[in-house]
């Protein structure tokens, strides 16, 4: 689906209810937006959000917080029904030499990034394999196909992250459930200009340097936008894609192939 694509109205996920994590902004606003042109019913989950919290589209929780995962998915099914599709976008990313990293910054990787998938997976699996149908899809990142330096633990993370969706998609591969991950390269993002910063603290290079750097890991040499990260989330939850299953689909102008 092409950008022009995404100012039409499709209908293709007419009647189902999509909860995506994160979606208030970056990837996951991108890709509230791509699944709202398809005709889902989209409530975003968020930490923070200029929303009306009380509105029948949002939910608040910490993804890191299973107890607050767990409320937010009953309010979410109370508003709008079951929950059908399943994104999961929130993520945090935090930088340092492997032997500066303290343990903190280690498990709030882990948290945000792989706890909280799990937290909202667990929330949501099993409506979906009491109707027969569902679709999971989380945004890992070409740092869970590859090593980057200064952000051991976010790759961990983010590996464990791909890891779940396999074994995940093998285990309901035969109950109507696909489990997928997408994995963006560098993306033109608010954790785009955290990276900038860090690169920019680290070597005293020039904002227009470090960003330099990351175009230059795209073969492309460019920035990956948030809408073609989103094309690829509402490609795997549309008609025709049943067979897409446990899948780590990179989406970084070949980058990591």
């Amino acid at each position: 689906m092409t950008r022009a694509g995404l100012d039409q109205t499709s209908q293709l996920l007419a009647g189902k209810h999509a909860l995506v994590t994160g979606g208030s902004r970056g990837i996951g606003a991108a890709v509230t937006r791509a699944l709202l042109t398809h005709g889902a019913r989209v409530t975003v989950l968020a930490r923070n959000s200029s929303g009306p919290e009380d509105g029948p589209d949002f939910v608040k929780a910490d993804v890191s917080d299973s107890g607050a995962v767990s409320q937010a998915f009953a309010d979410a099914r109370e508003r709008a029904g079951a929950i059908d599709i399943l994104v999961n976008s929130a993520g945090q990313a935090s930088s340092a030499a492997f032997l500066k990293m303290d343990l903190e910054l280690w498990r709030s990787m882990m948290a945000v990034n792989l706890d909280g998938t799990l937290h909202c997976i667990r929330a949501a699996l099993p409506g979906m394999l009491d109707t027969g149908w569902g679709r999971i899809v989380n945004i890992a990142s070409t740092a869970g196909l590859t090593g980057y330096s200064y952000v051991s633990a976010y790759c961990a993370a983010k590996h464990g992250v791909i890891g779940l969706t396999r074994a995940l998609a093998l285990e309901v591969a035969a109950r109507g459930v696909t489990v997928n991950a997408v994995c963006p390269g560098y993306t033109d993002t608010g954790m785009l200009n955290q990276a900038v910063a860090n690169i920019v603290a680290r070597t005293g290079r020039t904002p227009e340097q470090a960003r330099a750097e990351l175009l230059g890991r795209n073969p492309q040499r460019r920035l990956v936008q948030p809408d073609e990260v989103a094309n690829a989330v509402a490609w795997l939850c549309l008609p025709g894609s049943e067979a897409i299953t446990g899948q780590a689909i990179a989406v970084a102008g070949g980058e990591v192939m």
